[in-house]
């Protein structure tokens, strides 16, 4: 009876998992932890840490299982989203409801362990991470929003560790929109036809394939000149500019590509070269950081 009992959480944790795709984690963690180091000037306490990484988990996990909860209609009715848990009723509606209620409270008590800015910021943050879900019903910026939703983990990375603001957060917080949002764009052209038939709306539905791709190089562009700022301002070294080297060409071939009849060349555009270059970046900019001290 014991056995079953380990063997059914464990089996309900993997739903979990897969729900939220806990594995993205990869997209916005190397940022923060990017964030936390410059902030303090080298490793922050373990207390900042701690609390931090939780605060940005429980965020994350509650944000995108309300994702799943406003989507289930439009993810029934595509072929391509049909397996995802709730169409399928691997996972009931009311106890993913109470998935995401606990895990926004998991995120504001790590907030309040934090320091006092964090903590007034906390329920900012969760009515923006939860309205993301509603902006690609009315506005082909829903992109652009998602990225602006996952820049919060580098700022409040920065907030948790100084409780203050500052410019570096603001710039690295651009550089996670950008690059969130221009391989959004190319995840988005799988749906364009779906996405028009149903009313929703994306750069490529609206734009057309070429135009939204194009869009999408130029959001990459920017994001790499803005992390070449970041090697003046915060007086990095050789390391860095090798880790955004090898960026760049995993951008180009990410770029190169793109077969939006392709799904598994469209998982590999979108996530999985993605996954890599946060945290090729990462690597480079702790070596850069650690062993020019």
């Amino acid at each position: 009876m014991q056995t079953a009992g380990v063997q059914k959480v464990l089996h309900k944790t993997k739903q979990f998992s897969e729900l939220v795709m806990f594995s993205h984690t990869l997209f916005s963690l190397p940022f923060a932890v990017i964030s936390m180091v410059w902030a303090a000037g080298g490793w922050p306490s373990w207390h900042v840490m701690l609390w931090g990484l939780v605060a940005l988990v429980g965020a994350r996990n509650g944000a995108n299982a309300f994702n799943r909860l406003a989507d289930r209609r439009f993810d029934a009715a595509n072929p391509r989203t049909a397996h995802r848990h709730l169409p399928r009723h691997l996972l009931g509606t009311r106890e993913v409801i109470v998935f995401v209620a606990v895990n926004y409270a998991i995120f504001m008590a790590a907030a309040a362990m934090l320091n006092p800015l964090c903590m007034a910021l906390s329920p900012v943050a969760i009515v923006l991470i939860t309205t993301y879900s509603y902006t690609k019903r009315f506005t082909w910026l829903s992109h652009l929003y998602l990225g602006f939703v996952i820049a919060s983990a580098p700022i409040g990375a920065w907030f948790a560790v100084t409780g203050a603001f500052a410019f570096t957060p603001f710039v690295l917080g651009t550089v996670v929109m950008l690059w969130i949002a221009g391989f959004d764009v190319i995840y988005g052209t799988q749906d364009i036809e779906f996405d028009r038939s149903h009313g929703l709306w994306s750069m490529p539905s609206f734009f057309g394939l070429k135009n939204a791709l194009r869009m999408s190089k130029g959001m990459h562009l920017i994001m790499m000149l803005l992390l070449i700022l970041l090697y003046f301002t915060q007086q990095l070294g050789w390391l860095y500019l090798v880790g955004l080297g090898i960026a760049i060409v995993l951008l180009m071939t990410e770029h190169g590509i793109i077969r939006p009849g392709n799904v598994r060349m469209m998982k590999l555009a979108s996530y999985n070269l993605n996954q890599i270059i946060s945290m090729v970046i990462l690597f480079f900019t702790l070596m850069d950081f650690f062993t020019g001290k």
